[in-house]
C-alpha cells in the first residue's frame, strides 16, 4: 500500500508514519514528488492489510492510504509518477535525450578498445560499452580478459570522457567491477540471479538490467524491484530480444515493450538490436524502430574488424556502419521525441488520486 502525505506535511509527520510502519514489521520507502511525499509500505502484510491501512490513515499528516495495484511497487509509476533521470559523468539517461551505448562485444586488446572508443565518441556515442567477463554458451569460447579489460575500460574513459558500462556476472565480482565501471550491466542469463541483484543494489553505481530471454514484463520489473528495494534507485531497463519460435534472427526484439514499460514504470528503457537480431545488417532498422517507439537509448556492438571478432562476429557493426547509424538515428529521435503521449497511467490508477482510505 501507499501512504499519501498531505501537501506541506511536516518532517515529524513523515517520520511518525515511517516509525509506525517499521513497528508493524514492514519497510517504508518514501518518494518526494513535486507536491507531496508518498510512502510505500513494503512487506508481507497478509490479513492485517485493512487494519494497518486504518491505523496509518489516522496518523497526523496523512492524506490517504491507497492499495498498490501491481506486484512491483517501488518501480511502478503509482509510487513514482515522474520519470527517473540518471546522470553518469556527462551522460544523462531518461531526460528525453538520446543515449547511445556503443563498443565491442568483448574487449580483446587495448588497441582494439581505444580505436573503437575514439570513433564511437566522435560519432556521438554517450556511453562506451565493452565486455570484460563474457558469459558464453560454450565453455570453450573466449571468456573475456577479465580485470585486464576493466583496466582498459578505465583508460578509455580517461581518453574519451565517456562513462563505461560492462557486465558483472556474479556477486564476488561486484566490488571489482564497480571500482572500474560507471554502470554495471546485469545480463539476460542473470536477470533472476537474486543474490547478484541485491548486491548491485547496494553499490553506488547505476545498473542496467537486461530482460531475460524468456522473461515476462512482470518478471523483469520484479527483478528490477530487487535492485531498487536494496537501496539503488538508478536502474536502466534494456530490452535485448526474447526467445520465440522464430529462428531467422537470434532473438525477437519486443518493440511493444518500450511504450508499455513507459506506462508501467518510471525507469528509463533502452533497446539492444545487436543481441536481438544477431545480424549486423538488421541492427540499423531495429535501432530506428526502437527510437521511433520511444526508447531512451540504444545499445549496439561495434568492432574495427567484426569478422575477426572473438565473440558475436556476425552482429557487430563496423566503425563506418556505426557512423552511418548515428547520422540516421539523431534526426529520427529529434522528429519523434515530441510525438509520444504522456506515459503516466490513467487517473484511476495513480496513487495521488482516488482509491483507498482517506481522512476527508
Amino acid at each position: 500500500m501507499f501512504v499519501v502525505m498531505t501537501v506541506g506535511a511536516s518532517e515529524a509527520d513523515v517520520l511518525g508514519v515511517k516509525s509506525h510502519i517499521l513497528g508493524e514489521g514492514m519497510t517504508p520507502y518514501d518518494h518526494a514528488g513535486p507536491e507531496r511525499i508518498v510512502i510505500a509500505v513494503v512487506g508481507d502484510i497478509g490479513p492485517l492489510k485493512q487494519v494497518l491501512a486504518s491505523r496509518l490513515a489516522s496518523l497526523p499528516g496523512v492524506e490517504a492510504v491507497t492499495p498498490i495495484s501491481r506486484p512491483f511497487k517501488l518501480t511502478s509509476r503509482e509510487f513514482h509518477p515522474e520519470d527517473t533521470v540518471i546522470q553518469v559523468l556527462d551522460a544523462v539517461v531518461g531526460d528525453g535525450s538520446l543515449t547511445m551505448m556503443a563498443g565491442p562485444c568483448s574487449i580483446e586488446s587495448r588497441d582494439q578498445l581505444f580505436e573503437t572508443a575514439d570513433v564511437v565518441k566522435a560519432a556521438g556515442a554517450t556511453v562506451l560499452r565493452g565486455g570484460a567477463f563474457k558469459p558464453r554458451t560454450s565453455p570453450y569460447a573466449f571468456q573475456g580478459l577479465g580485470v585486464e579489460a576493466l583496466r582498459y575500460l578505465a583508460e578509455a574513459r580517461e581518453r574519451t570522457g565517456l562513462p563505461v558500462i560492462t557486465e558483472v556476472m556474479e556477486p564476488s565480482q561486484v566490488d571489482i567491477v564497480a571500482e572500474y565501471a560507471d554502470i554495471l550491466q546485469i545480463g539476460t542469463r542473470n536477470m533472476q540471479n537474486y543474490s547478484l541483484l541485491r548486491d548491485v543494489g547496494r553499490v553506488a553505481r547505476p545498473v542496467m538490467l537486461k530482460r531475460g530471454y524468456g522473461a515476462t514484463v512482470e518478471e523483469w520489473l520484479m527483478a528490477a524491484e530487487y535492485i531498487v528495494s536494496a537501496g539503488n534507485p538508478n536502474v536502466i531497463l534494456c530490452e535485448r530480444g526474447i526467445r520465440t519460435f522464430e529462428t531467422y534472427t537470434r532473438n525477437t526484439l519486443d518493440l511493444s515493450v518500450v511504450p508499455l514499460l513507459h506506462h508501467l514504470t518510471h525507469l528509463p528503457v533502452i533497446v539492444d538490436p545487436s543481441h536481438a537480431t544477431g545480424k549486423r545488417w538488421l541492427v540499423k532498422p531495429l535501432a530506428i524502430g526502437g527510437v521511433a517507439v520511444g526508447a531512451d537509448g540504444v545499445m549496439v556492438e561495434v568492432h574495427p574488424t567484426p569478422d575477426d571478432a572473438l565473440s558475436d562476429a556476425e552482429q557487430q557493426l563496423t566503425l563506418e556502419q556505426f557512423q552511418d547509424l548515428m547520422r540516421t538515428l539523431i534526426p529520427v529521435h529529434e522528429h519523434v521525441r515530441g510525438l509520444h503521449d504522456d506515459p503516466v497511467a490513467p487517473a484511476t490508477e495513480i496513487v495521488a488520486g482516488t482509491a483507498g482510505l482517506s481522512k476527508h
